[in-house]
């Protein structure tokens, strides 16, 4: 056998025994008549010891091994003179008698360490030797863990897992589709699906009530941190359930990953904040609640000063930066530059500095006396000490800047704990949002997502005003799972496409068969789908959910380990009925 034993498991309680190790080498060190060999496999690092005196030759075979090289190594456990209590293995080495080269190994481009000397394209390109890294491998084995705990838990739920087909019907809402032509049937594509939306709608109908599926998931679209163009979804359905048991149930799936992942034990249930609320107080539709810094409007306290910055301004809001009235003009300058940033889109930053003995100095005390200003240190409930940030604008773009402004204080001072999960549930969210361009609503969600009962009667008259029976979990400022309660009946179902903008053609074209399987019995439903990719970034403290992949994708969406995508044969083209025309732009 090629070892008896893993490079993390031995300990002082085998001193004496001859066992057999098998890895790579780590690290070697030449110490006059010693050669000390670190040897690393998946599992740890085990010291190996060859000696001068006692087999020469086996030391200078040592000594002639590079980093990587794969070797099986027997020998005897022996306790270490000089222990080493930051492993496991720390406290003992193997005195080496016989080492084999399994596999030599040309010099690496990059250490395999914790901390590595190689950057990100470079570890991507050779992403089998950055797997590992020790940083990776506990990365997928959180991955691995924490599948199986919802496994378990939603088995235990009666939740059946069932797989959905991968090649489906391209449709036009949500983000592009990846396209696979059909050889079989030329002139036509299949899509890969963004979820497998309509045919856990259907499981419902077929009558399996709890489904639920870790399954892989493709947009087409522009790539940042937490997006790739081939995700994981944690996707389930339930049928003959409201709200309240989706929410209740996948509340706990959540409390028990935290407890048994992240000992982490919550009492009560998460909080639940309408979309408008969040809106307001925070800016966004996934706030970070681990601290305060809401949001403020003064709009109406501000209006008719000849400040012509507010007086022409459809809202004027303003964040309490508590204890930052020491920031220097520097500071200032620099957070004026940060709204200023064209994705941010502020045209400029007031400040109020509150000082320690009561008065209030700001960039526009030109415009607005001491007792105007104690109003607005009123309304943000500001103490001696604190900062006041106020900008103006459209009401849509400066919220989202005044959101972006306080995410940037909170990480200024160190107000973001990794170690903190503050999870929230979003709700009543709009079911469409309209679109100038088109001149049309867009599902905010999807086109299958229930109004709220109370205001179905406004699908005529007043689509714009309908909330949706939807919710998104949030937890530390991230979206990490989304859902609703669906449309089961038709006859909604239809009125949902009229709003959107279908035609009755249209919408039988794209989803006839969906509307065809509602006409024969669909049971109320709902479900949820959790973004696994970014769950586990969270769990593990990381910004970016390509560390948390084996395999990811850079930020143009290519796979530089395997050169991918790339160009394919000009007989697959023919086979496939397609011609390549690329047009300069």
């Amino acid at each position: 056998m090629y070892r008896t034993h893993t490079c993390g498991e031995l300990n002082i309680s085998k001193v004496g025994e001859i066992v057999t190790l098998s890895g790579w080498l780590q690290r070697s060190r030449d110490l006059g008549g010693m050669t000390f060999i670190d040897l690393r496999d998946r599992y740890g690092i085990t010291q190996l010891v060859f000696n001068m005196d006692t087999n020469a030759e086996l030391c200078r075979k040592a000594r002639k091994l590079g980093r990587e090289y794969v070797l099986q190594v027997i020998g005897t456990v022996a306790e270490r003179s000089n222990k080493n209590q930051k492993i496991p293995t720390g406290e003992i080495e193997i005195i080496a008698e016989k080492l084999e080269i399994l596999n030599s190994s040309e010099v690496p481009p990059f250490t395999i360490e914790d901390d590595t000397d190689g950057g990100d394209e470079l570890r991507m390109k050779y992403r089998y030797l950055d797997l590992r890294r020790n940083a990776v491998r506990k990365n997928l084995e959180l991955r691995h863990h924490m599948a199986q705990e919802i496994r378990n838990y939603l088995s235990a739920k009666k939740f059946l897992e069932i797989e959905t087909p991968v090649l489906i019907k391209s449709t036009p809402e949500g983000a592009r589709d990846f396209v696979v032509p059909s050889r079989m049937n030329p002139g036509q594509f299949y899509a890969l699906p963004q979820s497998p939306q309509t045919f856990k709608q259907l499981l419902m109908v077929g009558g399996y009530d709890r489904y639920f599926q870790i399954v892989k998931c493709f947009r087409d679209e522009d790539l940042r941190a937490d997006r790739q163009p081939e995700f994981t979804q944690i996707d389930c359905e339930m049928a003959f359930v409201e709200q309240d048991d989706i929410l209740n149930v996948f509340e706990g799936l959540t409390k028990n990953l935290l407890l048994k992942v992240k000992n982490i034990e919550f009492d009560g249930p998460f909080p639940r904040m309408p979309y408008s609320e969040a809106m307001e107080k925070y800016g966004n539709d996934k706030p970070d609640i681990r601290f305060g810094m809401t949001l403020h409007e003064l709009t109406p306290q501000v209006k008719g000063s000849g400040f012509v910055v507010f007086d022409s301004a459809e809202y004027v809001g303003a964040i309490n930066a508590e204890g930052c009235a020491e920031y220097t003009r520097k500071q200032l300058d620099e957070l004026t530059d940060f709204v200023k940033k064209p994705q941010i889109g502020a045209k400029g930053l007031v400040y109020v500095k509150y000082l320690a003995d009561g008065t209030l100095k700001s960039s526009a005390d030109k415009f607005f006396d001491q007792q105007a200003l104690i109003g607005w240190a009123e309304t943000l409930h500001a103490q001696p000490g604190d900062l006041l940030l106020v900008l103006a604008g459209d009401r849509a773009t400066t919220l989202n800047a005044l959101s972006e402004l306080r995410l940037e204080m909170g990480r200024s001072l160190g107000l973001m704990n990794k170690e903190m999960f503050a999870p929230l549930w979003v709700v009543d969210f709009p079911l469409l949002e309209w679109n100038e361009d088109s001149q049309r609503f867009y599902a905010m969600h999807h086109p299958f997502t229930s109004p709220c009962k109370e205001d179905i009667a406004l699908i005529d008259s007043d689509p714009g005003a309908i909330r949706a029976n939807a919710y998104d979990l949030v937890i530390n400022g991230v979206e990490i799972g989304g859902g609703s309660i669906r449309i089961h009946n038709a006859t909604l179902q239809q009125k949902m496409f009229t709003a959107l903008g279908f035609s009755d053609e249209q919408a039988r074209e794209q989803f006839g068969f969906l509307m065809n399987a509602f006409k024969y019995g669909a049971p109320p439903h709902g479900g949820i789908a959790f973004g696994f990719d970014r769950l586990v970034a969270l769990f593990s403290g990381l910004d970016s959910i390509r560390d948390v992949i084996a395999f990811p994708k850079n930020n143009s969406g290519r796979d530089v380990m395997i050169d991918s995508p790339s160009t394919i044969e000009e007989q697959l083209l023919k086979d496939l009925s397609l011609e390549i025309n690329l047009k300069a732009e």
